[in-house]
This record gives structure tokens, sequence and C-alpha cells, in this order.
């Protein structure tokens, strides 16, 4: 997994108004933190931050079957926290965006904090 104790800002970097949120948003939002709330998939897309990772890698780094890897990681797609890409006979896993790299990051920074 990716460290990031020592990579934490000691203030804020982000002071953006939030985007106007409609019902809809709000319940997409909530969606991507419940996939984000499960400890195997938390653990997949941590393994994604450090580059992009086959399904048996991810399988490894996580403890979980390959058959378990690969549902959480099609429900990660899904919800474009995680993107595939196929090179050569194996498909790749990567971040979707730096958006999700921002909020994994800023949410290890505050568990980590004193």
């Amino acid at each position: 997994m990716p460290k990031l104790e020592s990579q934490c800002c000691p203030e804020p970097q982000c002071n953006a108004e939030l985007p106007a949120l409609d019902e809809q948003h709000i319940a997409s939002l909530a969606h991507l933190f419940h996939l984000l709330g499960d400890e195997g998939r938390i653990r997949l897309v941590l393994a994604c931050m450090a580059g992009p990772m086959a399904v048996s890698e991810l399988s490894a780094v996580s403890g979980m079957s390959q058959s378990l890897t690969s549902h959480h990681l099609r429900h990660l797609r899904e919800a474009r926290i995680l993107r595939s890409e196929r090179q050569g006979k194996q498909i790749l896993y990567r971040l979707d965006d730096h958006h999700i790299r921002h909020v994994v990051h800023d949410l290890a920074c505050h568990v980590t904090e004193h």
C-alpha cells in the first residue's frame, strides 16, 4: 500500500466552493462513499494509487480471491473510481482520475493525524 502519512499537507489546499448538488448528485456522492467504505474495495483503490495493477496482483495485495477481487473491481469501475485498460493478455486497473486520488489521500491523512 502507498505510504501517505509523510505526504500530508499541514493545511488545506482546496478553498474552492462546492458545485451545486441536486438530489441525484447527493445520491451519487453517497454511493461513492458507500463503495469506498468497504475495507476490501478501499484496499484495491489504495493499491491502484501506486500505479496500474493486474487482477492477480490486486488479489494478492488485498488478500481476496480473484473472483471476489473481480467482483469489487467491476463495482469500482462502474462508479468511475477505477478504470481498466487491456495490455496484451492482461487487464490493468488504475485510478480513474485525480479527484479520486485527492479524496483518498485527504481521508488517509485525516485518519493518520494525531
